[in-house]
């Protein structure tokens, strides 16, 4: 059965889409240093020496409004991707602020039932063929997780994935249901279409990925459960983009708890993938993590490819 509540891109019904002129006023907020300026251009290639020619960026920013009033937007001018995902954006759909729209780009938000919780965003500067809401499964759909964007040549998925929780109270659901249904919705877009999927996914899959493995193996996002089930998704036909670039790299975090000075100390985790079908990983030309991005517990990471 198709996912539900799918609608053509270029109605606008339902979907959310918007396309606006950003407004810039300061806030009395702001806290995200401006990186408008920063350079992130790229010579980036494959291995055979074909140069990207899409860039796509990912960023749980911790709740969409505070985000705005901090000025995340300069990290988007900077950047300049051709798609954007936001993840936790804490703010039902028609609460997003009119100054999260950026200039540009069509934007389209999906939110969950419960108020201040959870919640998936997608920028595209170019106009989606569609847009689908959920994975036509209710239990997880109701929170608001996952906008899939298709284009001529590839889907492309943003998720928040749930947390299991502090005691581990989701841990059964994350790792019986949501991972098991998730990925089967994954498998069944790339027998059509090669799939390029981002977000927080909130799983760090080795011990590389986390800055203290012993000591966190029965926490949320580090248990046996959790890390199965991302290698059970690698398993079905998928790649870490990042881990397929650079396998041995080490301290590179995508978040810190505010506790601790943790991201001062680079006390980390890496939550935020890019995961891409198997059957496009040499379009894969870089994967970044902008460690230098403010603004959330999170920072953004980046994929360049040529597709």
């Amino acid at each position: 059965m198709p996912p539900k509540r799918k609608s053509d891109a270029s109605s606008g019904d339902g979907s959310g889409a918007k396309k606006k002129k950003l407004a810039r006023t300061p806030s009395k907020r702001e806290s995200i240093p401006d990186v408008s300026g920063n350079d992130y251009s790229s010579e980036a290639a494959t291995k055979d020496g074909k140069k990207w020619n899409l860039k796509f960026s990912s960023w749980n920013v911790n709740g969409i409004r505070a985000w705005v009033e901090k000025n995340g937007h300069s990290y988007v001018t900077a950047e300049d991707p051709d798609i954007f995902c936001v993840q936790e954006t804490k703010c039902a759909k028609d609460l997003i602020p009119d100054d999260a729209n950026i200039e540009g780009y069509h934007a389209y938000w999906l939110s969950g039932d419960k108020d201040g919780y959870s919640g998936t965003g997608l920028y595209s500067k170019q106009e989606p063929l569609s847009v689908t809401y959920g994975i036509d499964k209710e239990e997880h759909d109701k929170e608001g997780r996952v906008i899939t964007a298709e284009f001529d040549k590839f889907y492309f998925v943003t998720a928040y994935v749930p947390n299991a929780g502090r005691g581990l109270p989701r841990l059964s659901y994350r790792s019986e249901k949501w991972d098991p249904d998730f990925r089967e919705y994954l498998k069944n877009l790339d027998a059509k279409k090669p799939v390029v999927m981002c977000g927080d996914l909130n799983v760090a899959h080795k011990e590389i990925d986390i800055a203290n493995p012993k000591s966190n193996k029965k926490s949320a996002g580090f248990t046996p459960q959790e890390r199965q089930g991302f290698s059970e998704l690698l398993e079905a036909g998928f790649v870490d983009a990042f881990r397929e670039l650079y396998p041995e790299e080490t301290k590179k975090y995508s978040y810190w708890t505010y506790m601790g000075n943790a991201r001062g100390k680079n006390v980390g985790w890496r939550l935020d993938y890019f995961v891409v079908s198997e059957k496009i990983k040499d379009g894969i030309c870089d994967s970044l993590i902008r460690s230098e991005v403010m603004g959330s517990d999170h920072c953004p990471v980046v994929l360049l490819m040529n597709i």
